[in-house]
């Protein structure tokens, strides 16, 4: 959560100041380093959920309705997350003119900020299921 609101409060705004083709650069660097540690820390979120969930919880039965609600957006957050990989941010990493990288580069943001609102929603939900 904090890093996606990060790229898209703080960085983006201050990569306004450069011009194209160094944007496109300070852009690919961060979305390179965060998209690598999403990908390694995104399974392990589920994962852990799910070693609580049955370990803790005997399962699905077990937790109310939040619960349930977290887990789905919990799978479209990661679903999300893989489609812009495969798909925006492939565009980004492939483009040969800035102008083509910046295009792909909003699509990236514009999912982000989808995330992020359903990763504002799950932790409702997260208050929500303590009861």
């Amino acid at each position: 959560m904090g890093g996606m609101a990060f790229a898209l409060l703080v960085l983006h705004p201050s990569l306004g100041a450069l011009d194209p083709a160094p944007r496109v650069a300070v852009a690919g660097a961060a979305f390179g380093r965060f998209f690598r540690l999403v990908w390694h820390a995104m399974p392990i979120v589920l994962i852990t959920g799910y070693a609580i969930l049955f370990g803790v919880y005997g399962g699905f039965a077990g937790v109310t309705w939040p619960v349930h609600a977290m887990h789905g957006l919990g799978l479209l957050m990661a679903a999300l997350f893989i489609f812009v990989v495969t798909g925006p941010y492939r565009r980004f990493r492939t483009a040969v003119q800035p102008a083509n990288a910046l295009r792909a580069a909003a699509t990236v943001r514009r999912f982000v900020w989808i995330n992020l609102v359903l990763g504002l929603i799950t932790i409702v939900l997260a208050c929500l299921a303590r009861g």
